[in-house]
């Protein structure tokens, strides 16, 4: 059975997107965007809005699927959804899982990110935080 993608919650505002650093890396992957697993029955936006919450403390909306990909540091499938912050101030909210959260801008990604984003992601973010 395959497993089951993982929702990144690509959340921007004020010029900026949110990351959150593991406490335990993801593959060579240690500064993410808050991501979990799509359950049963749930979709990717449902998926990202919780994972939001659950790890960041914040409260979003899901707007539209940016693209997918098997990531090449963690082998998931991974779908990419952008996201509209709606309320709260990031912190981690779940610390067994998260060690820190960070507003970046684009300009500073890859010191978090050295393998960069995904293209469409990248694109998005692009016309998003200028």
């Amino acid at each position: 059975m395959p497993l089951s993608p993982i929702a990144g919650a690509v959340i921007a505002d004020g010029g900026r997107v949110l990351l959150i650093r593991r406490n335990a890396p993801a593959g060579a992957l240690l500064w993410t965007f808050p991501s979990g697993k799509v359950e049963t029955g749930e979709t990717a936006h449902q998926a990202a809005a919780h994972e939001a919450t659950e790890e960041a403390g914040v409260i979003v909306a899901p707007l539209v699927i940016l693209g997918g990909r098997v990531h090449p540091d963690t082998g998931h499938r991974v779908v990419y959804v952008a996201c509209r912050l709606l309320s709260g101030t990031a912190y981690p909210a779940s610390p067994r899982e998260v060690a820190e959260t960070r507003w970046v801008r684009l300009g500073k990604i890859p010191e978090l990110i050295p393998a960069g984003l995904h293209g469409p992601v990248q694109a998005y973010l692009g016309g998003a935080l200028r």
